[in-house]
């Protein structure tokens, strides 16, 4: 753009200014009493989000009901990736209209070290993001306390997201320039040595472990070294213009001082990249080194469209049933809701029921809810409100006897097994992998939280071959190490089997063979051969360290950012330096002897052996435990859990009788240890020599259930529920999983809607515009795109249950179609399916079923 073009767009807009103050002053921006800028249905943020790993934190950018953009802030790479440094916020102030970030680089907690560390280059930099309404849109400046130094000229630049799942074959304009936005990334690509290799910093923290970066970058690529090959610009210019065919999302961005715009593609050298727009910092630049105007398109008048939450299932005839009916909160609510049921002939209306506004604060929006519990006729039903409608869902008897609980037992545990391969008819899910399994790890810090002591508490040296360790468990989420989680799942199973005693063999398991067919059934019920399939793991480990493991990971980084079949992360040959790494758990172990110990009752008559092994090392822990206690400081409730299990696997006295000798701190920590308890109570009541215990226990019962009342009376959903950055769903699955067992017991203190209502928040009833449930494959509508380990292929895991809807902060919920967001989509195990599970048969149960 030349200079006189430059002279005249700014006279024009002068011009307009002038000429037309009124409406300009009109589509102002101002800021709200959340902290952000809001004019009808736009929303921009600055900084009220900081999780710029995930996407997610910067200048942020929401138009009518989604986010457009998001991370806009200063980066050392054009298309940085999760590993890439990120800056540390000093301090966010408004004064007047603006908002003034100081934020700056290095933040040494994260360099060489952290849950995951990154790699910071030498630059020391203060800096402040300034954000102010300006005509229709914004004015971001961007201002240093020092130059650029050299070595980062071309590198330091101000990025500026935009999400591309809903970009796919849409159109841009840069200038004069049009292009459509691709479905994968393409060439020509941009070559350049990495700043790993020209510029590291010494900023490692005293006192904290260190990582050994040299080893993870290893040899070829590296997330780490991702920003030596990048894709070529789509366009370079001044001003840039993203989906300028739709009003709803239609933005424009340019360039007032500073370099041009440059527009990226981030996936060519991170699978999880998005689109990038981005201006270089230029050399010796301090004052406006960034400025940019940014004009989101305003529809006057738009309002958030009104979103029906229904369970994508459906209910039981018995079971109570609430829609609830999320509103912009400018609505003048409707005074009705409309229940339809179809049949063969097509639609018919059955009844108008009250909406009823829920007299609360919670997120941006007004909810109402609509109680149709008195429809029990089975059918297909559907919710409506206006212009908008629930998905259709049944009422039926059967409504969670095929399909609903059982793609947990069927798909994702079988899919998640390690060390096996894994077919289903014509398809091959992996080959059995990770045979080499496992090495020592060394000293130090690693990645995903793994680290390292100088002592690992075993007898083997650092990066010695740990033979035995080769069998059983699952694959973390998409990550494919194997957590400490294992026994956690095992638990939750064994819970499952106690509680409900399910049956379902769809699964032939051949553990000498290593092979797992599913849909072949094999004459064992599928849920016993899964904990058996856990406790292999879990004991093998324990009998190799002395100890338990936290868990088993690839030790560089490319191999733990591999998508696709996990037997390809290593030659399968043990002792050679593509082995994963095993990380002993140097705490007492206590968590993993409670999974032991209840997994040894239903191992029992079908692999006694390991049955035998898993009581054993549950007596070790706790006759450990118990003598350590007599040393030093008493805590009794660290132990509870382990006697509570002990006692019901064995019925031995001396459990019981450490129970009973602690009862006090047992009501004293209800909230936490009642719903596990509930299964030993149960067993005084009634016992006059127990009177005393149980009323106390009782009492404290009660306590919690006018904590627990408060706190599900904060939201319309009927749990605790107090949304975070990371999608909710996990933490509520766990709470009703939970509170089945009070609401089960002790029907008089606790009602079982909050297990209900946890179920249906993962199916469907939860906030937002996107009504999937998070079980994958499950209900009308459903998270099909899923954070697993055929995340690149925009596919899910049958039965997989996402972490669900996240929190754009301070009050926007999300959940995207997008594979790469582990706030929003990633499986879990040690929870997550297996708590979803229990939920559902939970629900059954307490419907008389």
């Amino acid at each position: 753009m030349t200079r006189i073009t430059i002279l005249f767009s700014a006279f024009l807009a002068a011009a307009v200014v002038l000429l037309f103050p009124d409406e300009i002053k009109a589509q102002n921006f101002s800021l709200n009493t959340s902290g952000y800028y809001s004019r009808d249905g736009v929303d921009v943020m600055a900084f009220n989000d900081f999780y710029p790993e995930g996407h997610q934190g910067g200048i942020s950018i929401l138009m009518h009901g989604h986010r457009v953009a998001s991370n806009g802030d200063i980066r050392f790479e054009p298309t940085p990736g999760q590993w890439q440094p990120v800056p540390k916020q000093l301090s966010r102030k408004v004064e007047g209209e603006r908002i003034i970030t100081t934020l700056c680089f290095p933040d040494s907690t994260r360099h060489f070290t952290g849950f995951n560390p990154m790699i910071y280059p030498d630059v020391q930099l203060v800096y402040t993001v300034t954000l102010e309404p300006s005509g229709s849109g914004f004015l971001l400046t961007v201002d240093l306390d020092r130059p650029v130094p050299e070595v980062m000229a071309g590198r330091a630049g101000f990025n500026l997201e935009f999400f591309p799942g809903d970009l796919f074959g849409k159109p841009w304009i840069m200038d004069g320039r049009q292009g459509i936005f691709p479905q994968q990334p393409n060439a020509p690509l941009l070559t350049q040595e990495s700043y790993v290799y020209k510029s590291v910093g010494n900023f490692h923290p005293a006192n904290t472990p260190n990582t050994d970066v040299k080893h993870l970058i290893g040899e070829g690529y590296s997330p780490f070294t991702a920003d030596a090959v990048i894709a070529e610009p789509y366009a370079v210019g001044r001003s840039f213009t993203v989906r300028p065919d739709d009003p709803y999302s239609r933005l424009t961005i340019r360039a007032v001082t500073g370099a041009d715009l440059k527009l990226y593609d981030g996936r060519m050298n991170h699978n999880n990249g998005w689109f990038v727009l981005r201006s270089d910092i230029p050399a010796g630049v301090t004052k406006k080194a960034v400025q940019w105007y940014i004009e989101p398109n305003v529809v006057p008048g738009w309002t958030y469209k009104p979103v029906v939450q229904t369970s994508q299932v459906g209910y039981l005839p018995s079971q109570p049933k609430v829609a609830i009916i999320e509103t912009d909160r400018r609505d003048t609510p409707l005074a009705e809701a409309t229940i339809v049921r179809y049949e063969a002939d097509g639609e018919h209306v059955v009844k108008k029921i009250p909406a009823v506004v829920w007299e609360g604060n919670f997120l941006r929006y007004k909810y109402l809810k609509a109680d149709f519990t008195g429809i029990t006729e089975e059918g297909l039903y559907q919710v409506r409100y206006g212009d908008s409608a629930s998905p259709i869902f049944r009422i039926a008897s059967d409504v969670y006897d095929r399909g609903v609980w059982q793609p947990v037992i069927e798909y994702f545990l079988p899919v998640q097994m390690c060390h096996m391969k894994v077919m289903e008819k014509y398809r091959v899910w992996h080959d059995a992998c990770h045979l080499d399994d496992a090495l020592m790890a060394p000293e130090g810090n690693h990645i995903d939280g793994y680290v390292q002591p100088a002592d690992n508490g075993t007898r083997f040296k650092a990066l010695e071959p740990v033979p035995g360790v080769n069998k059983g468990g699952w694959h973390d989420a998409g990550d494919d190490d194997v957590r400490h989680t294992t026994g956690n799942e095992c638990y939750i199973l064994t819970m499952a089997l106690e509680a409900f005693h399910p049956e379902i063999d769809a699964t032939a398991i051949d553990q000498p063979r290593r092979i797992v067919e599913i849909h072949e059934p094999d004459g064992h019920n599928d849920i016993v051969q899964q904990i058996e399939h856990g406790m292999l793991h879990d004991v093998s480990c324990y009998l190799a360290l002395g100890r338990f493991a936290k868990g088993i990971i690839t030790n560089n980084l490319r191999q733990y950012t591999l998508l696709g079949d996990a037997s390809t992360m290593s030659d399968e040959v043990p002792g050679n330096d593509d082995d994963r790494w095993i990380f002993p758990d140097t705490g007492d172990g206590m968590a993993h002897a409670v999974n032991l110990a209840a997994s040894a009752r239903v191992l029992r008559g079908y692999n006694d052996t390991l049955a035998t092994h898993c009581e054993r090392i549950a007596r070790e822990v706790f006759a450990k435990a118990q003598a350590a206690a007599q040393s030093g400081r008493d805590r009794p409730m660290n132990r509870m859990q382990l006697a509570t299990e002990l006692y019901l696997t064995t019925g031995e006295a001396q459990y019981f009788d450490f129970i009973l000798a602690n009862w006090n701190a047992v009501t004293a920590s209800a909230s936490s240890c009642a719903w596990y308890m509930a299964r030993v109570e149960k067993q005084m009541e009634g016992q006059e020599k127990y009177r005393e215990q149980c009323e106390a226990f009782r009492a404290a019962l009660q306590r919690y259930r006018s904590q627990l009342d408060r706190q599900s009376a904060e939201t319309p959903y009927g749990v605790p529920y107090r949304p975070s950055i990371w999608g909710a769903g996990w933490d509520i699955q766990s709470f009703g999983y939970r509170h089945y067992f009070l609401a089960k017991n002790y029907p008089d203190i606790f009602a079982p809607d909050q297990v209900l209502d946890a179920l249906h928040f993962i199916l469907g009833r939860h906030p937002g515009s996107n009504q999937a449930s998070f079980a994958g494959g499950v209900g009308a509508q459903s998270v099909t795109v899923g954070y697993g380990l055929n995340r690149a292929d925009w596919s899910y895991i049958p039965g997989g249950t996402v972490s669900g809807t996240a929190l754009i902060r301070p009050d926007f919920p999300e959940l995207l179609t997008f594979p790469y967001l582990w706030q929003q989509v990633e499986y879990v195990l040690g929870g997550g399916s297996s708590h979803y599970m229990f939920l559902v048969l939970a629900a059954r149960d307490l419907a008389g079923k």
